[in-house]
């Protein structure tokens, strides 16, 4: 199978839902030891979305917990803490996204973790940051993009916010730059010997990667608005029907864009107009008006063929449907396709980034709740009457 550059890392995933276990996800694909501890009613994520065959494993589940093993584990009770306190003493990585403070009640706070394991790195994600004066309230991705200023941008000029594309994307970009955040701090502990903590809010990578947003606002006082489809930086940019009622992007972001396009068109009357982005700019209806005008006259495969012809950048607005059956995606391993003796084949977002010489991999689904109890547990010492007691009292 080949080495991959986590290799020999462990992992506890304390956290809860999207983010944080989705950054130990990316830690698991590329091979670092991935041990999910769970309450023992399991994580809210096994229940969210579409059931699958498997009765405690949602297909949100058996996507996002791949190649992970399963715990559980009530760290509330003394006894459940003084188990995690064994467990992180050998790991490398913590993460956790409980509200500041609780893991401390617990007595499962940094501090107290590092005593045993200098080396240890904790990932803390919270809504708000373990700092300010928000610090306390609950946050999911819904609220990052609000709060983040993304939802705020999102929708058409006039009417209501709307969420970007009703997915939880500021959950899956925390839990990317938590994964950037582990590394790094990976990376120090080699020269320095000493773990330390990342903290994130889930705002946080939702402000980051707003473009232009701050600096124009300190500069200008420009508070930039909900744009539809457009961009008020660049035309023709934006979504545009085609005869046969499907959709395609156009991105004409510069000068020699907005050639390409006219040449495609074969309208060098609009190059020469509207061939400098001031004037385009300031033309946007009527600009934008010729595009449309343009590729309504053709079915999307045409307009597709034309544009590309001419090296407009250009794509399809697709739907799942059509992403399932293009050929890029598949010659790219954008899709996976994993078997699991409980539910069957269940396909999957493929793995990214790709590494040339150790990539990484889907070696299993989202585990069964608690079906490596036996295994980590056992491996600290902990005998199968022990762990029954403990079932019994709700702490496993």
């Amino acid at each position: 199978m080949g080495a991959r550059p986590m290799d020999g890392i462990r992992v506890l995933d304390a956290a809860s839902f999207v983010a944080g276990p989705h950054a130990a996800t990316i830690l698991g694909e590329f091979g670092a030891e991935v041990i999910k501890v769970e309450q023992p009613g399991g994580d809210p994520w096994r229940r969210y979305g579409t059931p699958s065959a498997r009765a405690d494993s949602s297909l949100a589940w058996l996507s996002e917990a791949r190649n992970k093993r399963s715990v559980t584990l009530n760290l509330s009770m003394v006894e459940g803490a003084a188990l995690f306190r064994r467990l992180a003493a050998d790991a490398d990585v913590v993460c956790e996204n409980f509200r500041p403070g609780t893991m401390e009640r617990w007595g499962l706070g940094y501090d107290e973790l590092a005593a045993a394991n200098p080396g240890l790195v904790m990932l803390r994600v919270t809504g708000y940051g373990q700092t300010g004066p928000y610090r306390r309230r609950p946050g999911f991705a819904r609220i990052a993009h609000a709060f983040g200023g993304l939802t705020h941008l999102a929708g058409f000029p006039g009417g209501p916010p709307v969420t970007p594309g009703s997915t939880s994307l500021g959950d899956y970009m925390t839990g990317m730059y938590g994964a950037l955040g582990v590394l790094m701090a990976l990376r120090e502990r080699e020269k320095s010997g000493h773990g330390q903590v990342i903290d994130l809010a889930l705002f946080e990578p939702v402000f980051r990667v707003l473009d232009e947003l701050a600096p124009a606002y300190n500069a200008a006082g420009t508070v930039r608005g909900r744009e539809g489809a457009n961009t008020l930086n660049a035309c023709p940019h934006g979504h545009f029907e085609c005869g046969d009622g499907r959709w395609i992007a156009i991105a004409c972001t510069s000068d020699k864009m907005f050639e390409r396009m006219t040449s495609a068109m074969m309208r060098p009357d609009l190059q020469e107009r509207y061939g400098a982005a001031p004037a385009r700019l300031a033309a946007r209806e009527e600009v934008d008006s010729a595009v449309a005008e343009w590729l309504g006259s053709m079915d999307r495969d045409a307009a597709m063929k034309r544009c590309l012809a001419a090296e407009v950048p250009v794509g399809p607005v697709n739907a799942v449907d059509e992403i399932f059956a293009d050929p890029h995606f598949a010659a790219r391993e954008a899709i996976l396709r994993i078997s699991d003796e409980d539910v069957g084949e269940v396909a999957v977002p493929g793995v990214v980034p790709k590494l040339s010489r150790t990539p990484g991999r889907v070696e299993r689904l989202g585990p069964a709740l608690g079906e490596a109890n036996k295994a980590i547990y056992g491996a600290l010492g902990v005998s199968l009457e022990e762990i029954a007691a403990l079932a019994r009292k709700g702490v496993v």
